[in-house]
């Protein structure tokens, strides 16, 4: 068994003395582990850091095998997501994300929006908006995708304002109004509306996913939310302050 494909790190183990067990996500092959020998020497340890952009292969005898795994830089991003907190915190999120999936299960969508995200973390308000939607696409291809793209009691396609925290479906602002202290408030950014990103509406969308991947997927799992997730909102929230 063998294959060849670009994938970025999101991390790294060691193995032994000097071999390292090296996990990458890929676009056609999904997240995929390896055993990289020599994967602790000065010249593999900067090209095996969380954000950097390799050319892997991989080979085993068998496809359940963990396989033997050799890499080529392509684009070195690590030291670049070190210097900002958002880099650090987000790239961390990023993998603690994509080890919700199942291993070697192919995610083209979320592997395209990874690439996407890691080459804009410098910038807070996009970084965000770009996590949000992550996010909202993670929930997805997990099986709990939301349901954004009209009222679930009117079936309205406008002014769709509220989330419905039983159904994950969209509420618009009239249909809502009556119950909108038990509705999440959703963004209009995600919806498509003719409205301005800012930070408010970052929180608000950050507070939703939040509240369904902790019902459909962490509470399930008994795992806690990722401290890496806190990091990288309060690292953005500190950036928009800041700017």
């Amino acid at each position: 068994m063998e294959w060849r494909e670009e994938g970025i790190v999101l991390g790294v183990r060691r193995q032994g003395e000097t071999s390292a067990v090296a996990e990458i996500m890929t676009r056609d092959r999904g997240r995929h582990l390896g055993l990289v020998r020599g994967g602790r020497s000065r010249k593999l340890q900067p090209v095996l850091q969380p954000g950097n952009q390799v050319e892997a292969t991989w080979r085993a005898r068998l496809d359940e095998h963990l396989g033997f795994m050799t890499v080529e830089p392509v684009q070195l991003r690590a030291a670049h997501l070190m210097e900002s907190a958002i880099g650090l915190h987000g790239i961390q999120l990023l993998a603690a994300h994509i080890r919700l999936l199942p291993e070697r299960d192919p995610h083209p969508r979320l592997y395209d929006a990874i690439q996407t995200i890691v080459s804009h973390l410098g910038t807070p308000l996009l970084a965000g908006a770009l996590m949000l939607r992550f996010e909202v696409m993670l929930l997805e291809d997990l099986g709990f995708g939301l349901d954004l793209e009209q009222c679930a009691a009117s079936g309205r396609r406008d002014d769709l304002v509220y989330v419905s925290p039983k159904s994950g479906r969209a509420v618009s602002r009239e249909a809502g109004e009556p119950w909108k202290d038990r509705l999440l408030p959703l963004p209009g950014f995600l919806v498509g509306a003719d409205e301005t990103l800012d930070g408010d509406g970052l929180i608000e969308g950050f507070r939703m996913t939040r509240f369904f991947l902790a019902r459909h997927v962490w509470e399930p799992r008994a795992i806690d939310e990722p401290v890496s997730r806190n990091g990288t909102l309060g690292a953005i929230e500190r950036g928009l302050s800041a700017g």
